[in-house]
């Protein structure tokens, strides 16, 4: 799955300082282009908005 969020998230940078995400680490503009890549919102980071993305998903 496809996942943005904050450079600054928790999560994201617990990940990092393991040495994973590194190589696969994309950055957008925007929003709205990481959205049209085909990403969804972090759950940790942009509780909210994932929440949102959530229930628009079957």
């Amino acid at each position: 799955m496809k996942i943005y969020g904050r450079l600054d998230c928790p999560s994201a940078l617990r990940h990092i300082a393991k040495g994973n995400y590194v190589k696969y680490r994309v950055f957008f503009a925007d929003e709205a282009a990481a959205i049209a890549a085909g990403y969804r919102p972090c759950a940790i980071c942009m509780r909210e908005k994932y929440l949102q993305w959530k229930q628009t998903q079957i």
